[in-house]
């Protein structure tokens, strides 16, 4: 499993850690990989220009002892200096010693700066480290236009200058990378969006602080491993109410579509039988004829370990009151999130697990979408706890949240070819088979996000895909996690 921690937590291990070891090891073991990361992504050192931006933290010591150690190997480094008269003593001296070019980044020495990151083969980026807030100050501004315009590779140090570390956020101008080499943990920054899309790639340097990281991460990532673990997989005594019933209280004359597809995500998903109830019964039958079904609505419907409400439900809110109360574990995606009493939600003593993408997430929450997709993190945060509810929050980077608090869960599987009609249909009645075998809200989210988002992948393999396809999809997530 991947983890991440905030910044105070990630502070705190440090200073425990360095209480431990002689004076700037941690810094020489961070720009040790630093160096061994610039080189790989150059593929030689020797004869390679190299531009450090160096800001006043340790983001900028780092920077500057790997830059020595680059040139120790015959790299050509120049190393532009934001603070000059704050800029870490000790990596300055080293990058000096090892023949090392220093200029300022300001005034006169600008346009030097600009010269030299024009003709660069790497720009490393130790302007601000994790403490960082709001987007660059203002005199880095031209300095990273010049690195856009000028196309040149740019590795970063710990997290990309200008992004938030603990919430993702990204406020301002902030400097993009190909490889963002972090150091001892991940930072939650480096794994949502908006900041994630700047990171490129993430490495992660081992540095020692794993022993002195607290439990729990204030962020995870399920890995195949862990998926793999959670799978409900059937026994040899295994029978359909063992494997878990589902029932789907979907569709509607507008949207009958709905109700098939949630169904096909809860077959997919392993369901053990799947209940239908639902003005799209012809329709569900007729595309999946070992479905049970029913009109006489949820309490009649017959016994189930788990239910799926919502999904092209329409105006339907009786139906979604009569599945809230309910005693089993309940999923709301669409309609039912809209129609939804908070209150009943508050009051159910059974699992809730909540499904929304952004714009729903923004209606719940009285802010407009932009405001979610810039802070998702809090706002994943703020449903759960303001339900009282395991919540779901779909998008480029799937985020899930207990209401008790702990670990956020964060999924990155997906892809932008999910993004078609009734994709999120199918991740409902995945969900919904997860929950009725047996898996927590907060186990059932994770791991339907990360099959929906996988199955999304090899449905697609970079071509256009439909909802169908992505539940066929499943199957072949499910084996290939199986496979691990």
């Amino acid at each position: 499993m991947r983890t991440a921690y905030g910044v105070e937590t990630v502070r705190a291990a440090e200073r425990e850690l360095m209480a431990r070891l002689p004076e700037g090891a941690l810094m020489q073991r961070a720009a040790a990989g630093l160096a061994v990361a610039c080189g790989q992504l150059m593929g030689r050192v020797y004869g390679r220009r190299v531009v450090l931006l160096v800001g006043s933290g340790d983001n900028g010591g780092d920077a500057l002892y790997a830059g020595a150690r680059l040139a120790r190997r015959g790299a050509g480094v120049t190393a532009v200096l934001l603070a000059p008269e704050r800029t870490h003593a000790g990596g300055l001296a080293a990058l000096r010693g090892a023949g090392g070019t220093v200029i300022s980044g300001s005034g006169s020495g600008s346009g030097a700066a600009e010269r030299a990151i024009r003709r660069a083969d790497l720009v490393v980026d130790g302007i601000v480290g994790i403490g960082g807030r709001g987007g660059l100050r203002a005199d880095a501004v031209p300095l990273v236009e010049v690195v856009r315009e000028a196309g040149v590779a740019v590795v970063a140090v710990d997290l990309p200058s200008g992004v938030d570390a603990d919430s993702g956020e990204v406020s301002g101008v902030a400097l993009r990378a190909d490889l963002t080499v972090t150091f001892g943990t991940h930072k939650p920054g480096l794994l949502i969006d908006p900041a994630r899309e700047y990171a490129g790639t993430v490495r992660l340097v081992d540095i020692g602080l794993g022993e002195v990281l607290p439990e729990p991460a204030e962020l995870e990532a399920l890995q195949h491993a862990d998926v793999a673990r959670l799978l409900p997989v059937p026994g040899v005594e295994s029978d359909k109410y063992r494997r878990g019933v589902v029932g789907i209280a979907a569709g509607s004359a507008r949207y009958p579509g709905a109700a098939v597809l949630a169904v096909a995500g809860a077959l997919r998903g392993g369901a053990g039988a799947v209940r239908y109830v639902g003005p799209a019964a012809d329709a569900v039958i007729a595309r999946f004829p070992e479905v049970l079904v029913s009109d006489q609505g949820p309490h009649k419907a017959g016994r189930v370990q788990a239910w799926v409400v919502g999904p092209g439900a329409g105006d339907d809110a009786a139906t979604v009151a009569e599945v809230l109360e309910a005693d089993v574990p309940v999923l709301v995606d669409a309609d039912g999130l809209r129609l939804a009493d908070r209150e009943a939600v508050r009051g159910r003593t059974a699992p809730t697990l909540m499904t929304p993408h952004a714009g729903e997430a923004a209606a719940l929450l009285g802010v407009g979408r932009g405001e979610v997709e810039g802070a998702r993190l809090s706002a994943v945060r703020e449903l759960a706890a303001g339900y009282g509810a395991t919540v779901l929050l779909k998008g480029s980077t799937t985020l899930i949240a207990d209401p008790a608090g702990g670990a956020v869960r964060v999924n990155a599987t997906g892809t932008g070819w999910l993004a078609t009609a009734g994709s999120g249909d199918v991740l409902s009645g995945l969900g919904g088979s997860l929950l009725a075998a047996g898996l927590s809200a907060l186990d059932a989210g994770s791991v339907g996000a990360y099959l929906h988002g996988l199955a999304g992948r090899l449905a697609s393999e970079g071509s256009p895909v439909g909802a169908q396809d992505v539940a066929e999809g499943v199957r072949r997530a499910w084996r290939d996690v199986q496979d691990v």
